[in-house]
């Protein structure tokens, strides 16, 4: 059903649970393809071993060049994202799939929900500590505990995982090499398909992955994401967030409407264009 990439940078032991939650949970057989960053942690001769579909690179070349080579070696009609330190739970590809077949578009962006081990006031996700690595992860208590971990549907789909159709991912070019090593890249490849006409950014709340926090961005100089985002697209992208995609909202359909064009929206806008020329 779906083109797994998963780009990684020398997690070796979070790879390995990664790709076992998929092989073990999933319920469609989904074609997995690994971008090995440096690897010199064992990380490219065990995917050689495994006869996983992978390309490689010397050295890390950060998220969006990595998904892009790996997006290239796609064979199913739909690209999921996926990064190496989440952990796919039982049922998270049903519920992709059973929203899939409410669409009458291939011109979307779904998202699975994360539960995630620290609260960082993120709207979009179920805080609940199951560990913060694997040596310390509580799989059993995860899988006992899964049924009562319940999320609506949600607005505003952009971060991992995050599944859109083959064709898209191509027609929109795919992540903006120059937001790397990655910051608001995944931001900014919303907007892209956002201009290209897509109104679909859901959440889907059943559709639940393990995500360990930041296991690979904690390790890397990171880019200015925000200031690129304004300098691009003429509005801070909280304003994308907030009034384009009403993230974090409670979905009440499939469709996003056009943000209202309010006094505060206009202000917010303008807001904008002055940090922009002032930056």
């Amino acid at each position: 059903m779906f083109s797994i990439i998963i780009p990684t940078w020398n997690n070796l032991a979070l790879l390995q649970l990664c790709i076992r939650s998929i092989r073990q949970h999933s319920a469609y057989a989904h074609q997995i393809i690994v971008h090995v960053n440096d690897g010199s942690d064992g990380t490219l001769e065990w995917v050689r071993e495994q006869g996983i579909t992978h390309t490689a690179s010397p050295q890390n070349i950060g998220i969006c060049l990595a998904v892009n080579e790996a997006a290239m070696h796609a064979t199913q009609d739909y690209i999921l994202y996926l990064n190496d330190d989440m952990y796919c739970c039982p049922g998270w590809d049903t519920a992709l799939v059973n929203k899939l077949r409410q669409l009458d578009t291939d011109m979307f962006m779904l998202s699975g929900t994360m539960i995630e081990p620290r609260d960082t006031r993120n709207p979009c996700v179920i805080v609940r500590n199951y560990g913060g690595d694997t040596d310390n992860f509580d799989e059993t208590r995860l899988l006992a505990e899964l049924p009562q971990l319940r999320k609506a549907d949600w607005n505003g789909a952009t971060w991992p995982p995050t599944l859109v159709s083959r064709r898209w991912w191509f027609k929109v070019g795919g992540y903006s090499s120059e937001f790397s090593p990655g910051m608001s890249s995944d931001n900014d490849f919303s907007m892209k398909l956002w201009h290209a006409g897509c109104r679909i950014f859901l959440g889907v709340g059943d559709s639940l992955v393990y995500h360990f926090q930041c296991k690979s961005t904690g390790k890397v100089k990171k880019n200015d994401g925000g200031k690129q985002f304004l300098h691009k697209w003429g509005m801070r992208q909280s304003v994308f967030d907030r009034y384009y995609l009403r993230r974090g909202t409670p979905a009440q359909g499939l469709l996003l409407n056009e943000p209202e064009d309010t006094r505060e929206l206009r202000w917010q806008l303008l807001r904008s264009k002055l940090k922009r020329a002032l930056s």
